[in-house]
């Protein structure tokens, strides 16, 4: 394999902004498609998030391809919704673009903990990444399932060697998070600014 897991991700964020820096559908929905792999490495733990992922990938997608001319735009997807007052409907694509928008803060969370906490089991650093992102969100019944899962957190080690390559795993980890971040930043803005950034899950 060539360079890290990430190195898709990270060359698909080079064409995520239009050159007007418009977050652009079909290449930041890549973006998040090719984390996709690097959640499998986690095995077992992360069967939940990466079906809830996968499964508002598809959802923005299958808008986006029924006209993409007219969803070019990552936000164009949603405006509709909000104009039609259906954008906190369970099945929408806004919601979908939430759900998604909150995992990958977990994702950029968790990975940032690696970086930052050499010394910390992948359970305790999945865990707290938890706890600052998607817990909030979260009911009782999410919340369990999730902490059952974190037990099955891969070996910290084994997990960096999967994940690496031959490439620099550290480094290409600081590149997604520093380049990530600042488009959820964006999509969350977009999102409080249409009334949804505190939507629970149901």
């Amino acid at each position: 394999m060539e360079g890290t897991v990430f190195a898709p991700a990270l060359e698909g964020f080079k064409t995520v902004k239009s050159d007007a820096g418009e977050i652009l559908t079909k290449p930041f929905l890549e973006v998040c498609k090719q984390i996709l792999p690097v959640i499998d490495k986690f095995g077992a733990a992360m069967t939940l998030v990466k079906s809830d992922i996968g499964g508002n990938i598809t959802r923005l997608e299958s808008k986006y391809s029924s006209n993409p001319s007219k969803f070019n735009y990552l936000y164009s997807l949603v405006q509709l919704e909000v104009e039609t007052k259906t954008a906190k409907a369970s099945s929408s694509c806004t919601n979908g673009l939430l759900w998604l928008t909150r995992a990958m803060d977990f994702l950029v969370e968790l990975f940032r903990n690696l970086l930052d906490h050499p010394d910390w089991t992948m359970s305790q650093a999945c865990t707290d990444s938890y706890g600052k992102t998607l817990k909030k969100w979260h009911g009782w019944l999410a919340s369990s399932s999730f902490s059952v899962a974190m037990k099955l957190a891969p070996d910290r080690k084994k997990f960096m060697e999967v994940i690496g390559g031959n490439g620099d795993i550290m480094g290409d980890i600081e590149k997604f998070c520093t380049t990530f971040t600042p488009l959820l930043k964006e999509n969350h803005k977009f999102l409080a600014s249409v009334g949804m950034d505190e939507l629970k899950a149901s």
